[in-house]
C-alpha cells in the first residue's frame, strides 16, 4: 500500500537550510575568494526556476535506491511483524504442539496479523491457542514500538542539526556585532531543547530495542535487530462497524456467558479506540502534514526570492520535523490499537488500551497481555 505521506521531506528541507547557511555565514566571515566561490554556487542554484526547491526535487528524484535499505545495518534482520511473531513463537517451545494443531493455514493467518479471518471457535477447539495468540500479539507490538522509536530518533537528529546550524549562525552574528546576546538566547535555548529531545529519543529507542530483544528471547544478542526505516502505511479505510460487530458476535457465541459479557464491553471499547486511532493517524498524515509541506515549499520559494530569511528556513525545518514526529506517533498508536482489537475479536482480554494523543516520541500506554 502506498504511504499517505513521505518521511523524506524533513531531511530534504534540512539540506536546503544547511545549503543556505554557508551563504549567511559567508556574509559575515568570507574572504574575497571564498565570497566569489559561494556566489557562483548560489548563482548556479538561482539558474533553476525555483532555486533550492528545484535542487531538492532533483535530489529526491535522483536518490539511489540504496537509501531504501533498513536504517539499522547491524544485528539480525527483522523486516516485518510476521518475522517478529515467528521468532517470538520459537522462544516458547511448549507452543510447538499448539501450532501443529492449528495447522499451516491458521499459523500463517496469525503470523500475518489477519486474525479476523480465523475460525471464531478456534480458541475453544484448539488447546493452548490463546497462548499462541498472546505471544503473537506481544511480538507484534514490541516490533511496532521499536520501529517507531527508531523513526522518531532519526527526526530528532534532524531537528538538532537544524537547531545547531541556527545557533552557529547566531554566534557568528554576535561575534561581528550584528546581534546581541539577548537576541541569541532564544536560538541557544532551541538548540538546548533539541539536544534534550534527542537524548529522550535515544533512550526511548534503546528501551524499545531492548524490549524487542527480550520479547524475542535473544538476550545474548549484542547488536539488536536491524529494522525497516518506517512502519507500514495505515489502511486507507478502517474496518467498518458492520464487519467488526459481525466478527465480535461470532466470537461471543463460542464463549461462556460470563466471558461473553466481558468481551462485549471490551469489544466496544476496542472498536472505539480503533476508529479514533485511525482518524488521528489519517489527520496527522493527511491534512496536517500536507499543509506543513505546503508551508515548507513556500518558505523555500520565499527564501529564494529574498522574502524570507535563513532563520525562517531553519525554523521551518524544526516545524516540519515535529509534524513528522507527531505523525509517526499517531501511526504507531494505530497499529498498537489494531493489534489489541484483533486480540479482543479472538476472545482475548487486554488489561487496557493505548492512550491516544501523546507526543510522537513518547511510548504509549498500551494494553498488557
Amino acid at each position: 500500500m502506498k504511504p499517505l505521506f513521505s518521511y523524506g521531506t524533513t531531511s530534504q528541507l534540512l539540506a536546503a537550510g544547511l545549503l543556505a547557511l554557508p551563504v549567511a555565514l559567508a556574509a559575515q566571515t568570507a574572504s574575497p575568494t571564498q565570497e566569489a566561490d559561494w556566489r557562483r554556487a548560489n548563482d548556479a542554484v538561482g539558474a533553476l526556476k525555483r532555486g533550492h526547491a528545484d535542487v531538492l526535487k532533483w535530489e529526491q528524484a535522483n536518490t539511489s535506491a540504496a537509501t531504501a535499505t533498513p536504517a539499522s545495518t547491524l544485528g539480525v534482520a527483522m523486516p516485518t511483524t510476521e518475522a517478529a511473531v515467528r521468532m517470538a513463537w520459537t522462544v516458547h517451545r511448549d507452543l510447538a504442539r499448539a501450532l501443529a494443531r492449528l495447522g499451516p493455514k491458521n499459523e500463517q493467518l496469525i503470523a500475518e496479523g489477519r486474525w479476523t479471518e480465523l475460525d471464531p471457535s478456534l480458541q475453544r477447539r484448539v488447546k493452548d491457542a490463546s497462548e499462541v495468540l498472546e505471544v503473537a500479539a506481544a511480538g507484534r507490538k514490541a516490533w511496532i514500538e521499536a520501529v517507531a522509536a527508531q523513526q522518531v530518533l532519526k527526526h530528532q537528529r534532524d531537528m538538532l542539526e537544524a537547531a545547531q546550524a541556527a545557533y552557529e549562525l547566531g554566534q557568528r552574528m554576535v561575534t561581528v556585532g550584528n546581534w546581541s546576546k539577548l537576541q541569541l538566547s532564544p536560538v541557544q535555548l532551541a538548540a538546548s531543547n533539541a539536544r534534550m529531545n534527542l537524548r529522550r529519543a535515544q533512550q526511548a529507542a534503546a528501551q524499545a530495542q531492548a524490549n524487542l530483544v527480550k520479547t524475542m528471547g535473544q538476550t545474548g544478542l549484542q547488536d539488536g535487530f536491524a529494522l525497516p526505516d518506517q512502519l507500514p502505511a495505515i489502511p486507507v479505510q478502517p474496518m467498518t462497524a458492520a464487519e467488526l460487530q459481525k466478527r465480535a458476535e461470532a466470537v461471543r457465541s463460542h464463549l461462556p456467558d460470563a466471558e461473553s459479557l466481558r468481551n462485549r464491553a471490551l469489544s466496544k471499547s476496542a472498536m472505539n479506540v480503533y476508529w479514533a486511532a485511525h482518524a488521528l493517524a489519517q489527520d496527522s498524515q493527511g491534512d496536517i502534514l500536507k499543509t506543513r509541506e505546503f508551508i515548507t515549499e513556500e518558505t523555500v520559494l520565499h527564501y529564494n526570492g529574498m522574502l524570507k530569511s535563513v532563520w525562517d528556513l531553519l525554523d521551518e525545518v524544526r516545524n516540519q520535523s515535529q509534524a513528522t514526529v507527531d505523525a509517526i506517533g499517531a501511526q504507531r498508536d494505530f497499529w498498537l490499537v489494531e493489534a489489541d482489537l484483533q486480540w479482543v475479536l479472538q476472545g482475548g482480554e487486554p488489561d487496557s488500551f493505548v492512550s491516544l494523543g501523546g507526543a510522537g516520541g513518547d511510548a504509549p500506554t498500551a494494553a498488557a497481555h
